[in-house]
């Protein structure tokens, strides 16, 4: 199973851009042995900026048909870590071929990417900047992986 994250909006440097890519890349190499093909960030942006039915056409073209879409969510579930890593594994060993985490952009997303949504995941009640979002959701998947590894990076 590959485990794409999907945003809106491209960094082009600075720590978030930095932080992001160093997680998902320990969590592509950690993930290997998992039957994880893959671990990547896919940016995306819909034309003209800021209209969320362009950045749904844009998330849509990046998302494999056959994905698991995850949409992040203020009002979605609150899963913990171990949750996450449950979900993976299940999903994975299930043949889902691609699970999908989609960061909209700042003005949000279009209700269509809400209604296709297989799961709405929150990072709490409050609202996140886009760049925070993007380095929790790739340490999350990174922790994930090694909770499902066995190695002591996750602590409970």
């Amino acid at each position: 199973m590959r485990i794409q994250i999907a945003v809106v909006g491209r960094l082009r440097d600075g720590p978030e851009a930095a932080l992001s890519a160093d997680y998902v890349a320990r969590a592509a190499a950690a993930g290997k042995q998992l039957g994880f093909k893959a671990v990547e960030l896919t940016e995306v942006e819909g034309k003209p900026p800021g209209d969320p039915r362009a950045e749904a056409s844009a998330l849509y073209r990046a998302t494999p048909d056959d994905a698991r879409k995850i949409l992040l969510d203020e009002r979605g579930a609150e899963w913990s870590s171990r949750q996450l890593a449950e979900k993976l594994a299940r999903w994975r060993d299930d043949g889902v071929p691609c699970a999908t985490f989609w960061i909209g952009g700042a003005d949000g997303v279009s209700q269509s990417i809400k209604d296709n949504a297989d799961e709405k995941l929150a990072f709490g009640r409050q609202t996140w900047p886009h760049r925070l979002v993007r380095v929790m959701i790739s340490e999350q998947v990174y922790r994930a992986v090694t909770i499902l590894c066995g190695t002591p990076y996750h602590r409970d």
